[in-house]
């Protein structure tokens, strides 16, 4: 019996790519990961006195702009845009310079504001988007995106999977569909479930946890289709690799634990080390918390989240179209099977 379950086991590729990846990414994860210290705070230093103080500040604050001119304001927008993670406002007169924290990312706040207590009153705090630092204020965004994600995936997978263990495909390969119009009619209901997850989330995120939503919620609602696209074609492509609803189920875990420890969601990805936050930025639930905490926290405006809302679009057009071809691929053998089955159906009548 031993001897049996090793041989079944090695047949079985995918629960052993389960066994072996799991733990390996895990080992990376909580290795390289699993940091909450931010040693390195892009850092803005504005006023009269701005070249003298950059001098003098030390970790965690990094500095890369010294303007003399800045003024509160674009101090302020430069923290809502996250081009910094802090501003320092020098006077012309007076020991102590204020700190601008970006209290959405949270971390890197910490890090910034118990620097600038250290210092005795020679920097003052002041923390912006956050002000008291509170951990729901930014779990909150991110977990409407995991959310989504998790009904994306694996709720697509294993749908689609039964349905093929079920018959259906062979029905859809004779009808008078494209692929593409078979994928459309079957993530619609997810789509439209997940949807209203988010909105159940977010409102009662507002709600219980006082939440602040101070952005445009159409500019949420863009990112949240392109993610949901996303995470619904990865559900498809799974799907249609997968023989049953245990494999399926296997490789949707299989994608969405990384997503969830390497998108930002619980380790800052300011504190990876370079090579695993590269792979952090590989994931739509990545850019997807950009989003989402900006809107949700800072009033990001739409053109500071270009860039992801961009990079999920691509990604949306890029996991769809390989859906589809994917699926493609699977109506074309069934199509004779089905014409055989219904031509004997005729006969037999």
């Amino acid at each position: 019996m031993i001897l049996k379950e090793f041989l079944e086991l090695r047949r079985d590729k995918r629960t052993m790519a389960m066994i072996i990846v799991l733990p390996l990414v895990l080992l990376i994860v909580f290795g390289y990961a699993a940091n909450f210290r931010v040693d390195d705070v892009p850092t803005h230093v504005y006023g009269p006195q701005a070249k003298a103080v950059a001098a003098q500040l030390k970790a965690p604050f990094d500095v890369d702009k010294v303007d003399p001119a800045g003024t509160a304001d674009e101090a302020e927008d430069a923290l809502r845009e996250q081009d910094a993670g802090a501003v320092v406002m020098t006077t012309a007169s007076g020991p102590g310079s204020t700190v601008l924290i970006d209290g959405s990312n949270l971390f890197a706040a910490q890090s910034a504001a118990a620097a600038a207590a250290a210092t005795g009153g020679v920097l003052k705090p002041e923390v912006l988007f956050n002000p008291d630092l509170k951990t729901s204020w930014v779990m909150v965004p991110a977990l409407v995106g995991m959310i989504m994600a998790f009904i994306g995936t694996i709720i697509t997978a294993i749908g689609l999977v039964r349905e093929r263990q079920a018959g259906t495909l062979e029905q859809l390969a004779v009808m008078p569909f494209k692929a593409s119009d078979v994928i459309g009619g079957k993530i619609a209901p997810y789509f439209v479930l997940a949807a209203f997850d988010m909105v159940l989330v977010t409102v009662l995120g507002c709600l219980l946890f006082g939440v602040p939503f101070a952005g445009n919620a159409a500019v949420l609602a863009l990112g949240a289709a392109l993610f949901l696209f996303t995470v619904l074609g990865i559900g498809v492509l799974i799907s249609s690799v997968s023989q049953n609803q245990g494999q399926a189920m296997q490789m949707a875990l299989l994608t969405l634990m990384p997503q969830i420890l390497l998108s930002g969601m619980i380790f800052p990805l300011d504190a990876m080390a370079p090579g695993v936050r590269w792979i952090g930025y590989l994931f739509p639930l990545t850019y997807f918390n950009m989003i989402s905490n900006g809107v949700m926290l800072r009033d990001a405006p739409i053109d500071s989240l270009a860039l992801p809302l961009g990079v999920l679009a691509g990604m949306a057009i890029l996991v769809f179209t390989a859906a589809v071809l994917r699926f493609r691929r699977d109506l074309a053998p069934a199509a004779p099977k089905a014409a055989r089955k219904a031509a004997l159906a005729g006969s037999t009548r």
